[in-house]
Protein backbone atom coordinates (compact mmCIF):
# COMPACT_ATOMS: atom_id res chain seq x y z
CA UNK A 1 0.00 0.00 0.00
CA UNK A 2 2.87 2.42 0.77
CA UNK A 3 4.29 1.80 -2.71
CA UNK A 4 0.92 2.64 -4.28
CA UNK A 5 0.64 5.83 -2.22
CA UNK A 6 4.15 7.03 -3.06
CA UNK A 7 3.62 6.16 -6.73
CA UNK A 8 0.50 8.33 -6.83
CA UNK A 9 2.32 11.17 -5.05
CA UNK A 10 5.35 10.94 -7.35
CA UNK A 11 3.44 10.73 -10.62
CA UNK A 12 0.93 13.32 -9.43
CA UNK A 13 3.65 15.88 -8.71
CA UNK A 14 5.57 15.27 -11.93
CA UNK A 15 2.51 15.26 -14.20
CA UNK A 16 0.99 18.32 -12.50
CA UNK A 17 4.22 20.31 -12.86
CA UNK A 18 4.60 19.28 -16.52
CA UNK A 19 1.02 19.98 -17.52
CA UNK A 20 0.89 23.22 -15.53
CA UNK A 21 3.73 24.42 -17.76
CA UNK A 22 1.61 23.84 -20.86
CA UNK A 23 -1.49 25.31 -19.18
CA UNK A 24 0.12 28.49 -17.85
CA UNK A 25 2.06 29.19 -21.06
CA UNK A 26 -1.10 28.71 -23.15
CA UNK A 27 -2.98 31.19 -20.95
CA UNK A 28 -0.11 33.69 -21.21
CA UNK A 29 -0.28 33.44 -24.99
CA UNK A 30 -4.03 34.00 -25.09
CA UNK A 31 -4.99 30.42 -25.90
CA UNK A 32 -7.99 28.62 -24.45
CA UNK A 33 -7.28 25.57 -22.32
CA UNK A 34 -10.41 23.43 -22.43
CA UNK A 35 -9.24 20.57 -20.20
CA UNK A 36 -6.54 20.17 -17.54
CA UNK A 37 -6.37 16.41 -16.92
CA UNK A 38 -4.32 14.29 -14.57
CA UNK A 39 -4.54 10.82 -16.08
CA UNK A 40 -5.93 9.55 -19.39
CA UNK A 41 -9.20 8.05 -20.49
CA UNK A 42 -12.57 8.28 -18.75
CA UNK A 43 -13.20 11.33 -16.56
CA UNK A 44 -13.67 10.21 -12.94
CA UNK A 45 -14.44 13.60 -11.40
CA UNK A 46 -13.53 17.25 -11.78
CA UNK A 47 -14.49 20.91 -11.55
CA UNK A 48 -15.35 23.76 -13.89
CA UNK A 49 -17.19 27.07 -13.52
CA UNK A 50 -20.28 25.93 -15.39
CA UNK A 51 -21.14 22.59 -13.73
CA UNK A 52 -19.15 22.92 -10.50
CA UNK A 53 -17.77 19.72 -8.94
CA UNK A 54 -19.13 16.63 -10.73
CA UNK A 55 -18.45 12.92 -11.07
CA UNK A 56 -18.27 11.06 -14.37
CA UNK A 57 -18.02 12.31 -17.95
CA UNK A 58 -19.48 15.60 -19.06
CA UNK A 59 -22.15 15.87 -21.73
CA UNK A 60 -19.98 18.56 -23.33
CA UNK A 61 -16.31 19.04 -22.56
CA UNK A 62 -15.99 22.57 -23.90
CA UNK A 63 -18.47 25.33 -23.06
CA UNK A 64 -17.23 27.71 -25.78
CA UNK A 65 -16.29 30.43 -23.30
CA UNK A 66 -12.77 29.34 -22.43
CA UNK A 67 -13.61 27.85 -19.03
CA UNK A 68 -11.32 24.96 -18.14
CA UNK A 69 -12.51 21.58 -16.86
CA UNK A 70 -10.03 20.42 -14.22
CA UNK A 71 -10.32 16.64 -14.03
CA UNK A 72 -8.91 13.41 -12.68
CA UNK A 73 -9.08 10.60 -15.24
CA UNK A 74 -9.05 6.82 -15.00
CA UNK A 75 -5.52 5.85 -16.13
CA UNK A 76 -2.94 7.47 -13.78
CA UNK A 77 0.04 7.24 -16.14
CA UNK A 78 0.26 10.82 -17.34
CA UNK A 79 -1.96 13.74 -18.17
CA UNK A 80 -2.70 16.40 -20.74
CA UNK A 81 -3.93 19.93 -21.35
CA UNK A 82 -6.44 20.23 -24.21
CA UNK A 83 -5.67 23.51 -25.97
CA UNK A 84 -8.21 24.78 -28.47
CA UNK A 85 -7.21 24.18 -32.09
CA UNK A 86 -4.39 21.73 -31.32
CA UNK A 87 -4.09 18.08 -32.30
CA UNK A 88 -3.25 16.35 -29.02
CA UNK A 89 -4.03 13.45 -26.68
CA UNK A 90 -7.75 14.29 -26.66
CA UNK A 91 -8.07 13.25 -30.35
CA UNK A 92 -10.62 16.07 -30.83
CA UNK A 93 -11.21 16.79 -34.53
CA UNK A 94 -14.19 19.16 -34.24
CA UNK A 95 -12.19 22.12 -35.59
CA UNK A 96 -11.27 20.43 -38.90
CA UNK A 97 -12.42 22.52 -41.87
CA UNK A 98 -13.15 25.58 -39.73
CA UNK A 99 -11.38 28.95 -39.86
CA UNK A 100 -8.88 29.26 -36.98
CA UNK A 101 -10.16 31.39 -34.11
CA UNK A 102 -7.84 33.98 -32.50
CA UNK A 103 -7.74 31.99 -29.25
CA UNK A 104 -6.71 28.71 -30.94
CA UNK A 105 -3.25 27.19 -30.88
CA UNK A 106 -3.11 26.96 -34.67
CA UNK A 107 -3.77 30.70 -35.01
CA UNK A 108 -0.75 31.73 -32.96
CA UNK A 109 2.78 32.57 -34.25
CA UNK A 110 5.52 29.91 -34.25
CA UNK A 111 7.35 31.45 -31.28
CA UNK A 112 4.28 31.14 -29.05
CA UNK A 113 3.60 27.58 -30.22
CA UNK A 114 7.19 26.58 -29.42
CA UNK A 115 6.92 28.25 -26.00
CA UNK A 116 3.72 26.38 -25.14
CA UNK A 117 4.88 22.96 -26.38
CA UNK A 118 8.24 23.14 -24.55
CA UNK A 119 6.86 24.69 -21.35
CA UNK A 120 6.15 21.29 -19.79
CA UNK A 121 9.74 20.16 -20.25
CA UNK A 122 10.99 23.52 -18.97
CA UNK A 123 8.89 23.12 -15.81
CA UNK A 124 10.29 19.62 -15.21
CA UNK A 125 13.82 21.01 -15.52
CA UNK A 126 12.99 23.90 -13.19
CA UNK A 127 11.57 21.45 -10.62
CA UNK A 128 14.83 19.49 -10.70
CA UNK A 129 16.85 22.71 -10.48
CA UNK A 130 14.94 23.89 -7.41
CA UNK A 131 15.36 20.52 -5.69
CA UNK A 132 19.09 20.42 -6.46
CA UNK A 133 19.40 24.05 -5.36
CA UNK A 134 17.68 23.24 -2.07
CA UNK A 135 19.94 20.25 -1.49
CA UNK A 136 23.07 22.30 -2.22
CA UNK A 137 21.97 25.28 -0.13
CA UNK A 138 20.47 23.59 2.92
CA UNK A 139 22.48 20.34 3.05
CA UNK A 140 25.55 20.84 0.89
CA UNK A 141 27.27 18.07 -1.02
CA UNK A 142 28.88 14.93 0.34
CA UNK A 143 32.32 14.10 -1.08
CA UNK A 144 34.22 10.86 -0.51
CA UNK A 145 37.81 11.95 0.01
CA UNK A 146 39.59 9.13 -1.74
CA UNK A 147 40.72 8.17 -5.21
CA UNK A 148 42.04 4.78 -4.10
CA UNK A 149 40.52 1.89 -6.02
CA UNK A 150 38.94 -0.96 -4.07
CA UNK A 151 37.95 -4.46 -5.16
CA UNK A 152 38.76 -5.44 -8.77
CA UNK A 153 36.71 -8.41 -9.94
CA UNK A 154 38.73 -10.98 -11.93
CA UNK A 155 38.12 -10.76 -15.70
CA UNK A 156 36.09 -7.55 -15.24
CA UNK A 157 36.56 -4.54 -17.48
CA UNK A 158 38.70 -2.87 -14.82
CA UNK A 159 40.85 -6.00 -14.53
CA UNK A 160 41.33 -6.17 -18.31
CA UNK A 161 42.22 -2.48 -18.33
CA UNK A 162 45.13 -3.18 -15.97
CA UNK A 163 43.81 -1.81 -12.68
CA UNK A 164 44.65 -3.44 -9.36
CA UNK A 165 43.17 -3.04 -5.89
CA UNK A 166 44.74 -0.13 -3.94
CA UNK A 167 45.77 1.74 -7.10
CA UNK A 168 45.39 5.48 -6.45
CA UNK A 169 44.06 7.61 -9.31
CA UNK A 170 46.04 10.85 -9.67
CA UNK A 171 44.72 12.26 -12.95
CA UNK A 172 41.98 11.28 -15.41
CA UNK A 173 41.60 12.95 -18.81
CA UNK A 174 44.58 15.07 -17.78
CA UNK A 175 42.70 16.50 -14.77
CA UNK A 176 43.73 16.05 -11.13
CA UNK A 177 41.19 14.09 -9.09
CA UNK A 178 40.73 14.62 -5.36
CA UNK A 179 37.40 12.95 -4.55
CA UNK A 180 35.71 9.79 -5.76
CA UNK A 181 33.03 11.98 -7.28
CA UNK A 182 35.78 13.43 -9.54
CA UNK A 183 36.68 9.92 -10.66
CA UNK A 184 33.10 9.13 -11.65
CA UNK A 185 32.61 12.47 -13.39
CA UNK A 186 35.72 12.05 -15.52
CA UNK A 187 34.80 8.49 -16.51
CA UNK A 188 31.08 8.88 -17.15
CA UNK A 189 30.54 12.55 -18.00
CA UNK A 190 33.69 14.38 -19.13
CA UNK A 191 35.43 11.63 -21.11
CA UNK A 192 35.63 12.16 -24.89
CA UNK A 193 36.81 9.74 -27.54
CA UNK A 194 37.43 6.03 -27.30
CA UNK A 195 40.28 6.25 -24.75
CA UNK A 196 40.28 7.53 -21.17
CA UNK A 197 43.82 8.39 -20.00
CA UNK A 198 44.62 7.60 -16.34
CA UNK A 199 47.67 8.35 -14.23
CA UNK A 200 47.75 6.07 -11.17
CA UNK A 201 50.05 5.54 -8.23
CA UNK A 202 50.98 1.89 -7.63
CA UNK A 203 53.57 0.84 -5.05
CA UNK A 204 55.06 4.35 -5.05
CA UNK A 205 55.39 4.54 -8.85
CA UNK A 206 53.31 6.56 -11.31
CA UNK A 207 51.80 4.46 -14.11
CA UNK A 208 49.87 5.66 -17.15
CA UNK A 209 46.91 3.67 -18.47
CA UNK A 210 44.79 4.40 -21.55
CA UNK A 211 41.42 2.78 -20.90
CA UNK A 212 39.33 1.62 -23.82
CA UNK A 213 35.74 2.81 -23.30
CA UNK A 214 34.47 -0.57 -24.48
CA UNK A 215 35.78 -2.06 -21.22
CA UNK A 216 33.31 -0.03 -19.16
CA UNK A 217 30.43 -2.48 -18.49
CA UNK A 218 27.68 -1.59 -20.95
CA UNK A 219 25.07 -3.68 -19.16
CA UNK A 220 25.31 -1.53 -16.05
CA UNK A 221 23.72 1.83 -15.43
CA UNK A 222 25.44 2.38 -12.09
CA UNK A 223 29.00 3.46 -11.35
CA UNK A 224 30.58 0.02 -11.09
CA UNK A 225 33.50 0.10 -13.51
CA UNK A 226 35.65 1.14 -10.54
CA UNK A 227 34.70 1.20 -6.88
CA UNK A 228 36.60 2.99 -4.11
CA UNK A 229 38.40 1.46 -1.19
CA UNK A 230 36.75 1.66 2.24
CA UNK A 231 33.44 0.17 1.13
CA UNK A 232 31.37 -2.23 3.18
CA UNK A 233 28.47 -4.22 1.68
CA UNK A 234 25.25 -3.74 3.63
CA UNK A 235 21.83 -5.39 3.42
CA UNK A 236 19.22 -3.18 1.75
CA UNK A 237 16.36 -5.66 1.88
CA UNK A 238 15.68 -9.32 2.72
CA UNK A 239 13.01 -11.41 0.98
CA UNK A 240 10.70 -13.40 3.21
CA UNK A 241 11.28 -17.19 3.30
CA UNK A 242 14.59 -16.72 1.46
CA UNK A 243 17.91 -18.36 2.45
CA UNK A 244 19.00 -15.04 3.94
CA UNK A 245 15.81 -14.80 6.01
CA UNK A 246 16.26 -18.36 7.27
CA UNK A 247 19.89 -17.56 8.20
CA UNK A 248 18.79 -14.63 10.36
CA UNK A 249 20.14 -11.87 8.14
CA UNK A 250 18.33 -8.56 8.64
CA UNK A 251 18.00 -5.28 6.78
CA UNK A 252 20.81 -2.92 7.80
CA UNK A 253 23.33 -5.66 8.60
CA UNK A 254 26.86 -4.82 7.45
CA UNK A 255 28.66 -7.84 5.99
CA UNK A 256 32.22 -8.27 7.23
CA UNK A 257 33.38 -11.72 6.10
CA UNK A 258 31.99 -14.45 3.88
CA UNK A 259 33.57 -17.90 3.62
CA UNK A 260 36.58 -16.53 5.53
CA UNK A 261 37.22 -13.69 3.04
CA UNK A 262 36.98 -10.03 4.15
CA UNK A 263 34.28 -8.35 2.09
CA UNK A 264 35.26 -5.22 0.15
CA UNK A 265 32.07 -4.37 -1.74
CA UNK A 266 28.73 -5.67 -3.03
CA UNK A 267 30.18 -7.01 -6.28
CA UNK A 268 32.67 -9.25 -4.51
CA UNK A 269 29.93 -10.43 -2.13
CA UNK A 270 27.61 -11.33 -5.01
CA UNK A 271 30.36 -13.26 -6.79
CA UNK A 272 31.16 -15.37 -3.73
CA UNK A 273 27.48 -16.18 -3.16
CA UNK A 274 26.71 -17.02 -6.80
CA UNK A 275 29.72 -19.34 -7.08
CA UNK A 276 28.72 -21.41 -4.03
CA UNK A 277 25.27 -22.79 -4.87
CA UNK A 278 23.76 -25.10 -2.23
CA UNK A 279 26.89 -24.67 -0.09
CA UNK A 280 26.79 -23.52 3.57
CA UNK A 281 28.77 -20.26 3.84
CA UNK A 282 30.05 -18.90 7.18
CA UNK A 283 29.13 -15.22 7.44
CA UNK A 284 30.15 -12.49 9.90
CA UNK A 285 27.91 -9.45 10.14
CA UNK A 286 27.91 -6.22 12.12
CA UNK A 287 24.49 -5.39 13.57
CA UNK A 288 24.60 -2.17 15.53
CA UNK A 289 27.56 -2.66 17.87
CA UNK A 290 27.37 -6.46 17.85
CA UNK A 291 29.31 -8.83 15.60
CA UNK A 292 27.37 -12.02 14.76
CA UNK A 293 28.42 -15.30 13.18
CA UNK A 294 25.79 -16.76 10.84
CA UNK A 295 25.60 -19.43 8.16
CA UNK A 296 23.74 -18.92 4.88
CA UNK A 297 23.08 -21.49 2.14
CA UNK A 298 22.64 -20.04 -1.38
CA UNK A 299 19.89 -21.67 -3.43
CA UNK A 300 20.30 -23.60 -6.66
CA UNK A 301 20.12 -20.26 -8.52
CA UNK A 302 23.12 -18.89 -6.61
CA UNK A 303 21.03 -16.33 -4.71
CA UNK A 304 20.12 -15.82 -1.06
CA UNK A 305 17.28 -13.28 -1.47
CA UNK A 306 18.89 -9.97 -0.54
CA UNK A 307 19.53 -6.57 -2.08
CA UNK A 308 22.95 -5.09 -1.38
CA UNK A 309 24.23 -1.55 -1.15
CA UNK A 310 27.71 -0.21 -0.50
CA UNK A 311 28.46 1.91 2.56
CA UNK A 312 31.50 4.18 2.38
CA UNK A 313 33.46 4.09 5.63
CA UNK A 314 36.30 6.42 4.67
CA UNK A 315 36.72 10.17 5.15
CA UNK A 316 33.75 12.27 4.03
CA UNK A 317 33.77 16.03 3.45
CA UNK A 318 30.67 18.20 3.27
CA UNK A 319 30.77 21.31 1.10
CA UNK A 320 28.11 23.97 1.63
CA UNK A 321 27.27 26.67 -0.90
CA UNK A 322 25.75 30.13 -0.88
CA UNK A 323 22.38 31.12 -2.32
CA UNK A 324 23.53 31.82 -5.88
CA UNK A 325 26.35 29.26 -5.96
CA UNK A 326 23.75 26.59 -5.16
CA UNK A 327 21.97 27.41 -8.43
CA UNK A 328 25.23 27.01 -10.34
CA UNK A 329 25.95 23.60 -8.82
CA UNK A 330 22.30 22.64 -9.33
CA UNK A 331 22.76 23.35 -13.04
CA UNK A 332 25.91 21.21 -13.02
CA UNK A 333 23.91 18.38 -11.43
CA UNK A 334 21.28 18.70 -14.17
CA UNK A 335 23.97 18.56 -16.86
CA UNK A 336 25.51 15.41 -15.36
CA UNK A 337 22.19 13.59 -14.95
CA UNK A 338 20.99 14.55 -18.43
CA UNK A 339 24.28 13.45 -20.00
CA UNK A 340 24.04 10.07 -18.31
CA UNK A 341 20.39 9.70 -19.39
CA UNK A 342 21.26 10.44 -23.02
CA UNK A 343 24.21 8.04 -22.85
CA UNK A 344 21.89 5.34 -21.53
CA UNK A 345 19.37 5.97 -24.33
CA UNK A 346 22.15 5.78 -26.91
CA UNK A 347 23.30 2.45 -25.51
CA UNK A 348 19.76 1.08 -25.68
CA UNK A 349 19.39 2.17 -29.32
CA UNK A 350 22.77 0.67 -30.28
CA UNK A 351 22.01 -2.58 -28.45
CA UNK A 352 24.73 -2.15 -25.81
CA UNK A 353 22.28 -1.97 -22.92
CA UNK A 354 19.31 -4.20 -22.17
CA UNK A 355 16.01 -2.34 -22.46
CA UNK A 356 14.73 -3.80 -19.18
CA UNK A 357 17.73 -2.41 -17.29
CA UNK A 358 17.34 1.08 -18.72
CA UNK A 359 13.60 1.65 -18.36
CA UNK A 360 11.22 1.17 -15.50
CA UNK A 361 7.44 1.40 -15.48
CA UNK A 362 4.84 2.02 -12.77
CA UNK A 363 5.88 -0.96 -10.65
CA UNK A 364 9.55 -0.03 -10.56
CA UNK A 365 8.77 3.66 -9.96
CA UNK A 366 6.49 2.69 -7.06
CA UNK A 367 9.18 0.47 -5.53
CA UNK A 368 11.90 3.12 -5.79
CA UNK A 369 9.59 5.92 -4.63
CA UNK A 370 8.76 3.94 -1.49
CA UNK A 371 12.41 3.10 -0.77
CA UNK A 372 13.60 6.68 -1.21
CA UNK A 373 10.71 8.00 0.87
CA UNK A 374 11.62 5.59 3.67
CA UNK A 375 15.16 7.05 3.59
CA UNK A 376 13.86 10.55 4.28
CA UNK A 377 12.40 13.58 2.54
CA UNK A 378 15.78 14.63 1.10
CA UNK A 379 16.25 11.25 -0.60
CA UNK A 380 12.70 11.28 -1.94
CA UNK A 381 13.12 14.79 -3.37
CA UNK A 382 16.36 13.76 -5.05
CA UNK A 383 14.57 10.78 -6.61
CA UNK A 384 11.82 13.16 -7.74
CA UNK A 385 14.40 15.45 -9.37
CA UNK A 386 16.06 12.55 -11.20
CA UNK A 387 12.69 11.27 -12.43
CA UNK A 388 11.65 14.79 -13.49
CA UNK A 389 14.81 15.13 -15.59
CA UNK A 390 14.25 11.72 -17.15
CA UNK A 391 10.68 12.74 -18.01
CA UNK A 392 11.92 15.99 -19.55
CA UNK A 393 14.63 14.25 -21.59
CA UNK A 394 12.33 11.56 -22.96
CA UNK A 395 9.46 13.98 -23.60
CA UNK A 396 11.53 16.26 -25.80
CA UNK A 397 12.64 13.41 -28.07
CA UNK A 398 11.32 13.87 -31.64
CA UNK A 399 8.77 11.07 -31.36
CA UNK A 400 5.10 11.33 -32.41
CA UNK A 401 2.71 12.13 -29.53
CA UNK A 402 5.56 13.42 -27.34
CA UNK A 403 6.31 17.12 -26.94
CA UNK A 404 9.37 16.65 -29.13
CA UNK A 405 7.20 15.31 -31.95
CA UNK A 406 4.91 18.36 -31.73
CA UNK A 407 8.00 20.58 -31.64
CA UNK A 408 9.31 19.16 -34.91
CA UNK A 409 5.95 19.73 -36.64
CA UNK A 410 5.75 23.31 -35.33
CA UNK A 411 9.27 24.12 -36.52
CA UNK A 412 8.63 22.61 -39.97
CA UNK A 413 5.43 24.64 -40.30
CA UNK A 414 7.32 27.76 -39.25
CA UNK A 415 10.07 27.17 -41.80
CA UNK A 416 7.76 26.45 -44.74
CA UNK A 417 5.10 28.97 -43.66
CA UNK A 418 2.39 26.40 -44.24
CA UNK A 419 0.35 24.24 -41.89
CA UNK A 420 0.63 20.48 -42.27
CA UNK A 421 -2.84 19.08 -43.09
CA UNK A 422 -4.83 18.30 -39.94
CA UNK A 423 -5.58 14.74 -41.08
CA UNK A 424 -1.83 14.02 -41.39
CA UNK A 425 -1.22 15.45 -37.90
CA UNK A 426 -3.97 13.26 -36.48
CA UNK A 427 -2.55 10.18 -38.21
CA UNK A 428 0.91 10.97 -36.77
CA UNK A 429 -0.58 11.56 -33.31
CA UNK A 430 -2.62 8.35 -33.36
CA UNK A 431 0.34 6.29 -34.55
CA UNK A 432 2.59 7.73 -31.87
CA UNK A 433 0.01 7.18 -29.16
CA UNK A 434 -0.45 3.52 -30.13
CA UNK A 435 3.33 2.98 -30.19
CA UNK A 436 3.68 4.62 -26.78
CA UNK A 437 0.89 2.42 -25.41
CA UNK A 438 2.63 -0.71 -26.74
CA UNK A 439 5.91 0.52 -25.25
CA UNK A 440 4.25 1.13 -21.88
CA UNK A 441 2.72 -2.34 -21.86
CA UNK A 442 6.14 -3.82 -22.65
CA UNK A 443 7.74 -1.83 -19.83
CA UNK A 444 5.06 -2.98 -17.37
CA UNK A 445 5.62 -6.57 -18.56
CA UNK A 446 9.35 -6.20 -17.85
CA UNK A 447 8.57 -4.73 -14.43
CA UNK A 448 6.51 -7.81 -13.59
CA UNK A 449 9.22 -10.19 -14.82
CA UNK A 450 11.83 -8.44 -12.64
CA UNK A 451 9.74 -8.21 -9.48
Amino acid sequence: MSEVIYFVITIGILVFIHEFGHFASAKLCGMRAEIFALGFGKRLFGYNKITGFTFGDLAKDFDGQGNTDYRISLIPLGGYVKISGMVDESFDTAFIGKTPEPYEFRAKPTTQKVFVITAGVIMNILLALMIFWGGNYFQGKEYWKTTTIGFIAPKSGADQAGFKSNDKALTINGKKVTYWEDVNSEIYVNANGNKIPFTILRDGKEIKLDIDRSLIPSEKTGLEFLTPANLSPAIGDVLGKSPAHKAGIKTGDILLELKGSPLLDATQTTQIISSNKNTPLPLRVLRGKDTLNLTVVPGADGKIGISLKNLFTGQIEYHTYGFFASFYYGAIDIYKVTSMTLTMLRKVVTGNLEFSKAFGGPIKIAQYASKFADSGIASFLTFLALLSLSLATINILPFPALDGGHFVIIVLEGIFKKEIPIKIKIAIQNTGFVLLLILMLFIVYNDILNM
